[in-house]
């Protein structure tokens, strides 16, 4: 059995480290030790509880050692995979994520990838991932790194330009869903329900806005199904009644691919990442609630975020929560792969070496690779239309400038990154009133 020694930053997470723990029960091929490092030391802890929990419920006692660590740099010794899943600040800096810019009359439906929001949360982020880039070159130059924080572009970037050798990428389960939806089409064509990585598909773009330009199954080509399915009446009619019904049941994830269809009616691609996403990234779908509503789409209130926050926080955990299933995600299948077990075609976010061409190299940039022993090897994308090019190619250059900006501490230069993104709407006055209350109130708070 292999071993291996793996850390955990942000290991107190009720989420992503739950996750990571329930599959990382179920693999009976590697052992090892998992070392969890927390802003909050008693969250990792309770942590520690859970996983050795878990793998007592699950048959697997032993076969992990679980044990929380304070300080970053002696939880990074020996590692060979490093997670990163963090929140940068408590909830409530998200106050002036969300609140503020509404004030002003811009609308943003998750305000952690883009739009002033986002630019504000990576104000918030970078400085930690410089941080941690500097301990993992220190102390673990080999290990290979695996980012799951928002804004998930920038986080990565991050990293690089801390450690320009360092062995990153992003994950993203947002395009798992899109591949569910081709499953889906092929099961009502075909009579038959595909696992996802069953598929080919064409995958191009950055993180959370990213699109597919083709998509294959057994040779069959699926393109003319998704036009034919974003062509049916029900996809061509007002969704405002089902959005009313997902706020009542705060099913703020939900969506029915509206966006992701516009996209492939107007531009003939089809969105890869969630309409609550998509929707961010251009001026057009988030100029009212009534129209995104129409859309099937809700925005995700401050308000539930905080509430769900301090839920988790004081969770705690049965004997049934505990019990072991697969949670979709891929960190543990990645890990195996790069230890040497059965290859791993997925999307990842990382430097683009001419896997995009329409983007400059060095870029972060979202497409398939192929993971196999200590190798990332990037697939090379189709171009998507010119259209969309441009697109994509402003929020790269936005993100580049905002990079550069927090990597100098240069709010002055993070300022031209929130003028140039496609949700300002406001007077160059107006929007550095904005710009300032901002990030004086959503500066890093723990």
């Amino acid at each position: 059995m292999r071993e291996t020694r793996i850390c955990i930053i942000g290991g107190g997470s009720r989420l992503w480290a739950i996750n990571f723990m329930k599959d990382l029960a179920l693999n009976k091929d590697v052992s090892g030790t998992v070392v969890l490092h927390d802003i909050d030391p008693e969250a990792s802890r309770n942590n520690v509880e859970v996983g050795n929990r878990m793998l007592k419920i699950n048959g697997s006692e032993g076969r992990f050692v679980y044990v929380a660590e304070d300080n970053l740099e002696k939880a990074l010794v020996g590692a060979e995979l490093v997670l990163i899943a963090i929140e940068p600040g408590i909830t409530e800096c998200r106050h002036a994520d969300l609140c503020l810019p509404e004030e002003y009359g811009i609308l943003q439906s998750v305000g952690d990838t883009t739009g002033p929001g986002g630019l504000i949360r990576a104000r918030r982020a970078l400085p930690l991932f410089f941080d941690f880039a500097r301990a993992i070159k220190k102390v673990c130059p080999d290990a290979w790194v695996i980012n799951y924080t928002n804004p998930m572009t920038l986080c990565t970037a991050a990293l690089y330009k801390a450690f320009p050798e360092i062995k990153a990428f992003g994950c993203c389960h947002e395009v798992f869903h899109t591949e569910d939806l081709l499953c889906s089409l092929v099961e009502k064509e075909y009579g038959v329900l595909p696992n996802r990585r069953e598929l080919r598909i064409n995958l191009t773009g950055v993180n959370h806005f990213t699109f597919i330009t083709g998509a294959w199954w057994q040779g069959h080509d699926l393109m003319p199904l998704v036009w034919k399915e974003a062509n049916k009446e029900e996809n061509l009619v007002d969704h405002t009644a089902i959005a009313k019904e997902r706020i009542e049941g705060e099913k703020w994830f939900d969506n029915d691919h509206l966006v992701a269809y516009t996209f492939l009616r107007r531009f003939g691609v089809l969105g890869a990442a969630g309409d609550r996403h998509l929707a961010e990234f251009v001026p057009w779908f988030l100029t009212s609630d009534e129209y995104l509503n129409s859309l099937g789409v809700v925005r995700t209130p401050y308000s539930w975020r905080v509430r769900v926050a301090e839920e988790k926080k004081a969770k705690t955990f049965t004997d049934e929560e505990l019990v072991a299933k697969p949670s979709g995600e891929e960190g543990v299948d990645i890990m195996m792969a790069l230890l040497g077990d059965k290859p791993l075609k997925t999307n990842m976010n990382r430097p683009n070496e001419g896997q995009i061409t329409y983007l400059p190299k060095g870029r972060i940039v979202e497409s398939l690779g192929y993971l196999s022993q200590d190798s990332v090897v990037p697939i090379v994308s189709e171009d998507p239309p010119l259209a969309l090019q441009n697109l994509i190619r402003r929020i790269s250059d936005e993100q580049e400038i905002a990079l550069e900006a927090i990597w100098e501490g240069d709010d002055d230069k993070l300022f031209e990154a929130f003028l140039l993104d496609p949700l300002m709407c406001l007077s160059v006055d107006k929007a550095r009133e904005l710009f300032d209350r901002m990030c004086e109130e959503g500066k890093l708070v723990y």
